[in-house]
């Protein structure tokens, strides 16, 4: 009877949550280990291969060429396929990634392993989980991306810490080869099983978005203003306008420093004299900050102009990468991961939602996968930047005020980025 009755009350929850709960995880073993725990993989390996900062920064480079290529394709077959075939298409390639990422001898071998790592992130992970939930929300996106985000840096805050105690070089534990080699299998083996619990649209299951009990009506009963209904623009409309563009260099801009962070904030923390476990302890913190303000962010874009929201957020993030830039203190280095944390996490849920909203749902997929392949390019140019220039310079300071700078400029493009009115045809 117990378990009868936590499974009537489990059944009762809107689908759209659940899925939710399975983004965060989904993000979380896609992006986690690729992305955020770069940072560790990086002093590992120049440990162990004494491969310079440019090579290193080259990887992610490499990632995002990937996704400057395939972002197109990946949108155009998720709103073909669905979401749940690509997550399952996209974790079996990233754990074939982290099989060659375990057997890497040398430089090249490590390029290949973390294309094949990117093309199954970018395939199974952010773009068609964003697209999944922007199907089953309109009213409460930028919350339910906000909590679906919070999943994943949950996740962070974890994961990146215990891959650092992992592949520390200075200490004999697992090392940075057999642990790709575990994250490598437990990908392959929750692949099927986790693909299998998502659905693709809540028309497909009888049910409407929000949970709502049909066009125009909550779950309570009440008329869905009109200011609330979407209109459904078409990929090749998207683009004709100016919103589309401004977002899609808006967020290209505000993420360059997330990507030079993400390859250099432990090499840079190395060169300051902190080792490799206080890297690990300083992205926890600015993830559990970012966690409470994703939150705080997908709330806040729900019920004000999220244009506004996302510049101020923005904002608050440039500023961090200025204090990370002059911090040569433990007491500093915190201060930048409290006030990078409050920016990246609350502008995160937001550069998904303001899509939806402007765009609609139908071709969300097209149209979100479009709009990466200029935010794509500036990320090619970001982390070899940095590490270009601490090669040449010997340190970091003109590299971060440089993507400091872009970061503003990334967040006024935000903020002049209107809400687009659909051409009235004939």
């Amino acid at each position: 009877m117990f378990l009868k009755n936590i499974y009537t009350k489990c059944s009762s929850v809107y689908y759209g949550w659940w899925l939710v709960v399975l983004t965060g995880f989904i993000m979380t073993v896609a992006t986690v280990p690729l992305y955020h725990a770069m940072t560790v993989w990086s002093v590992a390996l120049e440990s162990h291969f004494g491969w310079s900062r440019t090579q290193l920064g080259f990887a992610l480079t490499l990632t995002r060429i990937e996704g400057g290529i395939m972002g197109p394709v990946e949108g155009y077959l998720t709103d073909r396929l669905g979401t749940r075939r690509m997550v399952l298409i996209g974790l079996i390639f990233l754990g074939i990634g982290f099989l060659i990422f375990s057997q890497v001898t040398n430089l090249w071998m490590f390029y290949i392993a973390f294309v094949v790592m990117a093309l199954g992130q970018g395939l199974g992970s952010w773009l068609p989980l964003m697209t999944g939930i922007n199907n089953w929300f309109i009213r409460r996106r930028s919350t339910a991306i906000g909590w679906a985000s919070l999943g994943s840096r949950l996740g962070a805050l974890i994961l990146v810490p215990v891959i650092a105690w992992a592949v520390d070089p200075e200490h004999d534990r697992l090392g940075w080869d057999r642990t790709a080699l575990i994250l490598a299998i437990f990908v392959l083996i929750i692949a099927f099983p986790i693909s299998k619990a998502i659905r693709n649209k809540p028309q497909d299951h009888g049910q409407f978005p929000d949970g709502d009990l049909g066009k125009g009506e909550t779950n309570d009963g009440l008329v869905v203003n009109s200011e609330d209904v979407e209109v459904d623009w078409t990929a090749s409309q998207a683009i004709k306008t100016s919103a589309f563009w401004l977002i899609a260099f808006g967020h290209g801009f505000t993420s360059m420093v997330l990507l030079a962070i993400m390859t250099h904030l432990g090499l840079l923390l190395k060169d300051r004299g902190f080792d490799i476990q206080t890297t690990g302890w300083v992205v926890a913190a600015y993830t559990g900050v970012a966690m409470i303000f994703q939150i705080v962010g997908g709330y806040s874009g729900d019920r004000a102009p999220k244009n506004w929201v996302l510049f101020g957020f923005t904002t608050i993030q440039a500023v961090g990468v200025v204090v990370l830039t002059f911090a040569h203190s433990l007491p500093m280095v915190y201060l930048f991961a409290v006030l990078f944390g409050i920016g990246f996490g609350g502008r995160n849920p937001l550069t998904v939602a303001i899509r939806g909203e402007y765009f609609g749902r139908a071709s969300f997929g097209k149209i979100l996968g479009l709009s990466t392949v200029p935010m794509n390019v500036l990320l090619l140019i970001s982390s070899p930047l940095a590490g270009y220039l601490r090669d040449v310079q010997g340190n970091y300071t003109d590299a971060f005020l440089i993507l400091a700078l872009l970061n503003v400029v990334g967040g006024v493009l935000f903020l002049f980025s209107k809400r687009p009115k659909l051409p009235v045809t004939s």
